[in-house]
């Protein structure tokens, strides 16, 4: 891996090779993120604080684009080195807040002219989302929730980017499955189920209408689940909207229930959104499942890559 850094006045220096490295790939929140260890210099005239931007190559791909965001000298009998870490493109949504605005109708163009381009973000792919009416800015959301709330709530389309830190607003692409069967070098499988955080039903509120509207999740409630959320929808909001929001948050809960965990001895195997089907000897969890993270890892015992797995139909 070839690692870049992009000082704030648009100098690119390339980093020596690293000793070890880490990057974390998502579909959207926590944002995509890196971290690596170089040897540094003591004499060196570049000044890690004047970083601001990251890039790295693998095989002449480019495999992460994103911000500098903490830089760590060290020194000590092993010597020095620099410790650099930060995250992807969406951190400069997530890092910069929106003014109040309300739009009599929404669309794309206008979402992507008002919070996404000026932060210098390219658009690669992008489906059908359609107009939205009556669609407002909350003063001090964040510029990732405003484009968020466009594209998941009203389009059904989770916003994530690609390795060459370009926005992607388009469905998943189902068309290729990953396949790992027992010639894959897999080292191990971790399979967790997780209580903490799933949702047996949600209160949605409508002070306008005065009325209460509940959703449960009778199969968690079934099971002995009692964690209930309570929403107050807007005044201006729409009582069908507010039960699509409660059963919004139970899948969303729900989804993060169960979680595999297929450690690959190969780097950069598999991206968030692929379609894997286990087909290994001797495993009882074989079936189709959605990638939604994967960490990439290399160091003194490696190279590796964690495919976090979920359910195909998984709601983020």
């Amino acid at each position: 891996m070839t690692g870049y850094v992009t000082t704030w006045d648009g100098e690119q220096i390339r980093l020596p090779v690293p000793l070890s490295w880490e990057m974390s790939y998502t579909v959207g929140t926590p944002c995509d993120s890196f971290w690596l260890k170089i040897p540094w210099d003591a004499d060196q005239k570049a000044d890690p604080a004047d970083w601001v931007g990251f890039s790295a190559d693998h095989k002449g791909e480019r495999m992460f684009t994103g911000v500098v965001d903490e830089c760590e000298l060290l020194w000590d009998a092993k010597g020095s080195r620099l410790e650099l870490s930060g995250r992807g493109m969406a951190a400069l949504l997530l890092d910069n807040e929106a003014g109040g605005q309300d739009y009599g109708t929404a669309t794309l163009d206008d979402i992507l002219r008002d919070h996404v381009y000026p932060f210098g973000i390219r658009v690669a792919e992008r489906g059908y989302l359609p107009a939205v009416n009556q669609f407002s800015v909350s003063t001090g959301s964040s510029e990732w929730s405003v484009l968020y709330d466009f594209a998941r709530f009203h389009g059904g389309i989770t916003p994530r980017f690609n390795r060459r830190g370009e926005l992607i607003l388009k469905g998943w692409t189902d068309s290729e499955t990953l396949t790992i069967t027992d010639a894959v070098p897999v080292t191990s499988l971790t399979v967790r189920d997780r209580r903490y955080g799933v949702l047996s039903e949600v209160l949605v509120r409508d002070r306008r209408r005065q009325t209460l509207a509940q959703v449960k999740n009778q199969a968690f409630a079934a099971r002995g689940g009692r964690c209930r959320r309570v929403v107050t929808l807007p005044r201006r909001g729409d009582f069908k909207t507010a039960r699509y929001s409660g059963q919004f948050q139970l899948d969303r809960s729900a989804a993060a229930a169960k979680r595999l965990e297929v450690t690959v001895a190969v780097p950069f195997y598999g991206k968030p959104g692929d379609l894997v089907r286990l087909q290994r000897t001797g495993w009882g969890r074989n079936g189709n499942y959605r990638v939604i993270e994967t960490r990439v890892t290399e160091d003194e015992r490696g190279s590796r890559t964690v495919l976090v797995l979920a359910q195909p139909n998984v709601v983020l």
